[in-house]
C-alpha cells in the first residue's frame, strides 16, 4: 500500500531549494554591481549619442535689379540603413537610373549590417523627390549645401566661389562669409554599440539659421559689356591684363555698377584660372596711374589759388630737376600753354611747374581727401590701399603731380574722378547696398559722411578743362562720343617690371565722365603691360567710349543739349579770343 510522503519532509526539501535560489541570485548581483561594474559601464557608454550638424543654407548674392548672382541649391546627401534594407539587388536596380550610379556599386552600398552608409551625396531636390516615391524601407537623406552661379563668369571675380569642402575661397563668397553662411543647427541621435548611426533615433534637433542674401551696387548686363569690351581691348592690346570700372552717380551714392578684371574668374570653373587672378584686380592690384592723375593733381593748384584755367606757364618738353631728367611725351619747343592746354596735352612738365606752387604736405592733404592711400572698404577681399607718400621731397612731389611715385587701385581713381564730377564731394564708393534676411525684407547699408575736396568752383574748372582733353587737340579727342559732353583724361604710366625691378613696362588708361554739363556715369579704364604700343588714348580709349555709351544710352540719358565752352590751350589763343571780343564790342557800338 502506498504512502503519502510526509509533509515536513516536503517543506524542509522547498526551503534548501528557495535557499539556493536565493544565493544564486545574490551571487549574480553582486558580480553585476561589484565585480564587472566596470565593463557593464562601458558597454552602457557605447551605447550613446552622436551630433550631426545641419548646414545652413547661405544668402543669394543678387545684382542691383534682383538678377540673382550665386544662390544656394537645394541638395541632399542621400543615406541608407542597410539593416532595414530587404533586398539591395532590387534597391540598385530601382536607384540606378535616378542616381546615375551602377547597379553593382548600388547594391555594395546596400549591403550589410551597418545602420547608416551614404549613397550619394549633394543631389538635387528633383532627385531626391524621384527616390522618396520609390517608398524604399532605410533609404533616408540629410540637407546638404550646394551653390550655384547662374551669371557664370559675369561678376564672377567680385562674387568669388565656395571650394568642394563647402569653404569660401574668393570674393564676397569670402570676405562676408560671416553674413552668408547663417549659423548651423544640429540633429542628436543614438548611436549604436558599434558607433554606428541609428537615423530613425533623432532624440533632439535645432535647425538651421539661413544667411542674409547680398543685393549688390552691379547690373549684371553693364558688367557683362564691361567684361566683354575689357577683354577685346586686352587682346588688342596683348597686354597682361586689364580692369575697367563703372560708377554711377546718385544724389546720395556713388555705386558701383561694373568691375571687370581681366584675366576674369569664372565662379563654376575655378580652376580655369591661375590663383593669382581669381580676385578683383580692380581693387587687388597697385598700379602707377600716370597722366590719370593730373586733373587731382591741377585740382589742388586751383583750389589753392596757385593757378586758373587761362594761367600761363612756359614749357619746354624737358626739364632737369633734383639730377633728374623729366620730359613730355612728345618733342616740342618751348610753348606758352594755359594750365588748360597743360592738361590737354597732358603735358608732365607743365604740370609740375604749375603743382610746385603747392606745399607739399598740402598737395598731399588734398589727395588723401580724394581717397588716395586708403582702402576704400566696398567689402572685397585682399584690396590694397595703394601708396601716397606723406613725405614728399622736391622730386617727389614732382613724380607725384603727373601719376609716377603713387600707386592706386582702379576703383580709387575711378572714385576720385566721381569727386570731381559730384561737384567736388567725394561720397565713398559703394558695391553692396542692403543685407536681405531670411524674410526677404532688406536693410541698406549705412553710407560714409561725404567729404568735400574742392569748391564746386574748382571742381568746374577741372571739369572743363577735362572736356578740353576731348576737343580739337587734346589727347582724348578720338574717344570723344558724338552728341555728349564728355570730361576726359588720358594716361600713360611707366610699370616696374619684377624680373628687373626697374622701369621697362607701361600701364595705359583712360578715364572720365558723362554728360560733362550733367555728370551720371564715371568709367575708368586701364591695360597693363601692352605690348601694341603704350598709348592710353589708343589702348583703353575705343573701350572707354563703348563702355561709357552703353551706360549712357542703357540709362537713357538724353545727348547735351549744349556744346563744351572752348577753353584756350595758348598764349596767343588769348590774344585772338581777346581780339574778336574787342571787335564784337566795336560792332556793337556801331
Amino acid at each position: 500500500m502506498l504512502r503519502l510522503a510526509d509533509p515536513r519532509k516536503r517543506l524542509k526539501v522547498l526551503m534548501v531549494a528557495g535557499c539556493v535560489l536565493l544565493s544564486l541570485f545574490a551571487g549574480r548581483l553582486v558580480q553585476l554591481q561589484g565585480l564587472d561594474a566596470s565593463t557593464y559601464a562601458v558597454t552602457a557608454s557605447q551605447i550613446g549619442r552622436t551630433t550631426t550638424p545641419l548646414v545652413a543654407d547661405r544668402g543669394d548674392i543678387v545684382d542691383r535689379n534682383g538678377a540673382p548672382l550665386a544662390k544656394a541649391v537645394e541638395a541632399y546627401h542621400v543615406f541608407v540603413d542597410q539593416t532595414e534594407v530587404t533586398n539591395p539587388a532590387r534597391y540598385a536596380l530601382q536607384l540606378e537610373d535616378i542616381l546615375e550610379h551602377s547597379a553593382a556599386e548600388l547594391q555594395e552600398k546596400m549591403t550589410g549590417d551597418r545602420q547608416f552608409t551614404y549613397v550619394a551625396k549633394s543631389v538635387s531636390g528633383s532627385v531626391w523627390r524621384e527616390i522618396q516615391e520609390l517608398e524604399l524601407p532605410g533609404i533616408g537623406a540629410e540637407n546638404a549645401e550646394l551653390r550655384d552661379y547662374p551669371a557664370g563668369s559675369v561678376a564672377g571675380s567680385i562674387v568669388g566661389f565656395i571650394g568642394s569642402d563647402g569653404t569660401p575661397l574668393a570674393g564676397l563668397e569670402f570676405s562676408q562669409d560671416d553674413l552668408l553662411a547663417g549659423e548651423d543647427g544640429q540633429v542628436v541621435y543614438r548611436q549604436s554599440p558599434g558607433g554606428q548611426r541609428i537615423p530613425t533615433g533623432a532624440v533632439a534637433r535645432q535647425d538651421p539659421v539661413t544667411g542674409d542674401g547680398l543685393r549688390l551696387t552691379i547690373d549684371r548686363d553693364m558688367q557683362w559689356y564691361a567684361e566683354e569690351v575689357l577683354a577685346e581691348a586686352v587682346e588688342n592690346a596683348a597686354a597682361d591684363s586689364g580692369v575697367a570700372v563703372v560708377i554711377k552717380l546718385e544724389p546720395d551714392a556713388h555705386e558701383i555698377t561694373a568691375m571687370a578684371s581681366v584675366p576674369s574668374l569664372d565662379p563654376t570653373d575655378p580652376n580655369s584660372v591661375e590663383a593669382a587672378d581669381r580676385g578683383s584686380k580692380a581693387v587687388e592690384e597697385a598700379y602707377e596711374p600716370g597722366s590719370v592723375f593730373k586733373p587731382l593733381s591741377l585740382a589742388a593748384v586751383i583750389e589753392e589759388g596757385a593757378a586758373t584755367t587761362e594761367s600761363v606757364f612756359s614749357v619746354p618738353d624737358r626739364i632737369r630737376r633734383s639730377g633728374h631728367t623729366i620730359r613730355d611725351h612728345y618733342n616740342h619747343p618751348e610753348q606758352q600753354m594755359t594750365l588748360t592746354g597743360v592738361m590737354a596735352k597732358s603735358s608732365n612738365v607743365g604740370t609740375l611747374l604749375a603743382t610746385e606752387a603747392v606745399d607739399q604736405d598740402v598737395l598731399y592733404d588734398y589727395l588723401a581727401d580724394f581717397g588716395l592711400g586708403s582702402q576704400t572698404g566696398i567689402g572685397l577681399p585682399a584690396e590694397t590701399a595703394g601708396r601716397l607718400p606723406s613725405d614728399m621731397s622736391d622730386l617727389t612731389r614732382d613724380n607725384v603731380s603727373f601719376g609716377q611715385g603713387v600707386s592706386v587701385n582702379a576703383v580709387q581713381i575711378a572714385s576720385a574722378y566721381a569727386a570731381i564730377a559730384n561737384g567736388g564731394v567725394r561720397l565713398d564708393p559703394t558695391l553692396i547696398s542692403a543685407t536681405i534676411d531670411a524674410d526677404g525684407n532688406e536693410h541698406p547699408v549705412d553710407q560714409a559722411e561725404p567729404v568735400r575736396v574742392v569748391s564746386e568752383e574748382t571742381a568746374a574748372e577741372v571739369t572743363a578743362m577735362m572736356e578740353a582733353v576731348m576737343g580739337e587737340g587734346g589727347t582724348g579727342q578720338g574717344s570723344a562720343l558724338e552728341g555728349y559732353r564728355v570730361a576726359g583724361k588720358t594716361g600713360t604710366a611707366q610699370r616696374i617690371d619684377p624680373d628687373c625691378g626697374c622701369y621697362r613696362q607701361f600701364n595705359s588708361s583712360f578715364m572720365g565722365f558723362a554728360p560733362a554739363d550733367d555728370p551720371k556715369y564715371v568709367v575708368a579704364v586701364s591695360v597693363m603691360n601692352p605690348r601694341n604700343g603704350n598709348s592710353g588714348s589708343g589702348l583703353a580709349g575705343p573701350a572707354f567710349a563703348d563702355i561709357l555709351r552703353f551706360a549712357l544710352e542703357m540709362e537713357g540719358v538724353q545727348p547735351s543739349p549744349d556744346d563744351p565752352p572752348r577753353l584756350p590751350l595758348f598764349a596767343d589763343e588769348i590774344i585772338e579770343d581777346q581780339s574778336d571780343s574787342d571787335d564784337e564790342d566795336d560792332d556793337a557800338d556801331t
